[in-house]
């Protein structure tokens, strides 16, 4: 059975950085997709990024070149690296993981993921 426990999560001002991990257990790191989306209050789940089991990455536009997601396979973990930190960051964080191999579109869908952890909270003040 999958397992996916998020930590990271924290208050921090505008322009600062955190660092965001997903230990996963049950789960196989060469294969599948991997990936994270976070949910602001009263908003939808927003896809923030994916990391493929083939190494490719993407990124939401308004994360680019500010948020990196990597993978530790000797730890099990999946990372996000997220700097220069806006107020409109703020939310639960949500790592993601489908056993399966996704289409590029099918990514970004929440509904292609079976497995979430629980959510990480991060918070960025102004």
């Amino acid at each position: 059975q999958v397992h996916l426990v998020d930590s990271g999560g924290d208050s921090v001002q505008s322009g600062g950085s955190l660092r965001l991990s997903c230990v996963a257990s049950g789960y196989s790191f060469s294969s599948g997709c991997m990936g994270w989306f976070r949910q602001a209050p009263g908003k939808g789940r927003e896809w923030v990024a994916f990391f493929n089991s083939d190494g490719s990455t993407g990124y939401a536009d308004s994360v680019q070149g500010r948020f990196t997601t990597s993978q530790d396979n000797a730890k099990n973990t999946l990372y996000l690296q997220m700097n220069s930190l806006k107020p409109e960051d703020t939310a639960m964080y949500y790592c993601v993981a489908a056993a399966r191999s996704l289409s590029w579109w099918a990514r970004r869908l929440p509904t292609q993921y079976p497995y979430w952890g629980q959510g990480t909270q991060v918070t960025v003040s102004s």
